[in-house]
């Protein structure tokens, strides 16, 4: 852990280290293969205060910042990355957007809960047409009665269906001005009639997070379910996707040390050749740079992290961060992978899940393109 963590933060570091060893890991193999989110598991994060992390006091949080979070969701990563999701989504796209833009009844009314872990929220940006490109959202929300009435649909939604899912944030044109879409956030509880969470997603990894498309069909929600001014959607849920670029940096880093410990636990057993596998120059020189790529990604998301919490912009640090991290994260998941040979083909083992897993860290939350955008404005490069 880097040496500028205060006392503090490497006391947390610890407590949910050793809660994702001994609590996550040992049923991580079984809910990656039976496709299942332990509610189990997030009632415990809950109790820990993991989702409250980053949130005042005044609302039922612990009163931390952004690198408290980060350093949660790093240490659930190393281990299984589809909890540590659950985490990062609930708390940056679930409660977070609640908490930057609510009104105070929408905060007393719906952040305690998801605080406490007792709830959680998706947030519905993603659709069938618009992913990079999120202006090209089609989902419409117009207002009659009183009420919103929206219709449309969202994709890839996380935490969008389990047990305690208490309602979606959605991103909707609510109008147009001088030919450019307006574009708001609504609230959506779930069980509100024509709002549909469709079967779960069939994925490649993250087996254990829940994700679900999302159908609006004449949906109606009270007027006062607007999230934030009337327009701003887009400029909120970029600010949000800032954040959590930083989260989800975290828990590619995690993800990329999980790997780095398993390789070199088991180049040190395996004998090949009559020595262990940890003597071959090769196996060296691998190990050697999946430690680089942890060391490199950890700095990126801890100086965007810092920059955050210290209210200076941090962007460009974010984009970074998340594009570093997230290849990180894939290049050691494929080092361990052959480092662990025919068993790092095998589900039972982490590398096998984290080689699975790892591939979304270069596309959710905004794609590495994406990240080489952002950077290439910051630059000043126009296009």
């Amino acid at each position: 852990m880097n040496e500028q963590l205060t006392d503090e933060e490497r006391e947390l570091a610890g407590m949910v280290r050793e809660f994702a060893e001994t609590v996550v890991a040992p049923q991580s193999y079984e809910a990656d293969r039976t496709h299942t989110l332990s509610m189990d598991v997030v009632a415990a994060m809950g109790d820990l205060g993991l989702f409250g992390l980053p949130f005042p006091e005044e609302y039922g949080g612990q009163g931390g910042d952004y690198m408290a979070l980060g350093i949660a969701i790093e240490a659930l990563g190393r281990v299984d990355q589809s909890i540590a999701i659950t985490l990062e989504a609930g708390v940056s796209l679930g409660a977070m957007p609640v908490f930057r833009f609510g009104t105070e009844q929408q905060k007393q009314e719906l952040l305690p809960d998801l605080l406490a872990g007792n709830a959680l929220a998706g947030f519905g940006l993603t659709e069938p047409e618009a992913g990079s490109d999120a202006g090209a959202t089609r989902t419409t929300a117009r207002l009659d009665g009183g009420e919103w009435v929206i219709d449309g649909s969202k994709q890839f939604i996380t935490n969008s269906g389990t047990p305690i899912t208490r309602f979606v944030t959605v991103t909707a044109v609510t109008g147009s001005s001088e030919g450019r879409k307006e574009i708001s956030t609504i609230i959506v509880p779930n069980g509100t009639p024509g709002f549909t969470v469709e079967a779960a997603y069939d994925k490649v990894g993250w087996n254990a997070s829940d994700t679900h498309p999302l159908t609006f069909t004449g949906a109606r929600v009270p007027e006062s379910n607007l999230l934030g001014e009337r327009g701003s959607g887009f400029r909120n849920f970029l600010s949000i996707l800032d954040e959590g670029r930083i989260a989800i940096a975290a828990l590619s880093t995690g993800a990329a040390e999980g790997c780095l410990e398993a390789a070199v636990d088991y180049a040190k057993s395996r004998t090949i050749f009559g020595s262990a596998l940890s003597t071959r120059q090769n196996a060296q020189f691998t190990l050697a740079r999946m430690r680089a790529r942890v060391h490199t990604a950890r700095l990126a998301w801890h100086h965007a992290a810092r920059l955050r919490d210290a209210g200076r912009p941090f962007a460009e640090q974010a984009a970074i961060a998340k594009l570093v991290a997230g290849e990180a994260a894939m290049d050691n998941a494929r080092d361990a992978t052959q480092i662990f040979g025919g068993n790092g083909f095998m589900n039972e083992f982490p590398v096998a899940r984290h080689y699975r897993d790892s591939k979304i860290l270069e596309i959710g939350e905004g794609t590495t393109e994406v990240q080489l955008l952002v950077i290439a404005r910051a630059l000043g490069l126009a296009g």
